[in-house]
């Protein structure tokens, strides 16, 4: 099977999704933001705070050029992966592009519980996840699919895929 691609803005659930959905398929998991912390050396929040995000999104592109050589693997993506036009005919080339969306006010509380949320750490989170959601709304609407995550379980979201997958495998 192609790779499946969870994109999305950040705590929408890409990760937790992910990983019910590679059980439920039988396919490898990769987050690839953990991906490039290993290859790196570090963490994502200190290759934005040394480095910046223009250089993040260099080694991003190059982990998913690396992984999308693969097959059998759902894929959790960073939430910027989508800015670069290249990531998104990489991933719609080797496998379905599915986006998991929720509104502000989830993501606020889902971000709230973590501290390495670099695009976060400003002085007004909420005005900030309403300004990048507005720019990245079109870049997500590229994918394949998109399913809103907001009161949702994982194992709900994961069947919501299967289900897209599957109807679209009937094609």
């Amino acid at each position: 099977m192609q790779n499946i691609y969870l994109v999305g803005f950040m705590a929408t659930g890409k990760t937790s999704v992910g990983k019910e959905l590679a059980r439920m398929t039988k396919m490898r998991f990769l987050d690839l933001d953990e991906f490039i912390e290993l290859k790196e050396k570090r963490t994502i929040s200190d290759i934005f705070a040394k480095k910046g995000e223009p250089y993040f999104r260099k080694i991003e592109k190059r982990a998913l050029k690396q992984v999308s050589k693969e097959k059998n693997f759902v894929v959790a993506c960073g939430g910027g992966i989508v800015l670069d036009e290249d990531n998104v005919k990489i991933m719609k080339q080797t496998g379905v592009m599915i986006c998991l969306t929720a509104s502000p006010e989830i993501i606020l509380k889902r971000a709230s519980a973590f501290t390495h949320r670099p695009l976060l750490n400003v002085e007004d989170p909420k005005k900030q996840v309403d300004l990048l959601l507005k720019m990245r709304s079109p870049f997500y609407a590229k994918a394949d699919k998109c399913i809103d995550t907001s009161g949702l379980s994982m194992k709900q979201v994961a069947d919501k895929i299967m289900k897209s997958i599957y109807k679209n495998d009937k094609k």
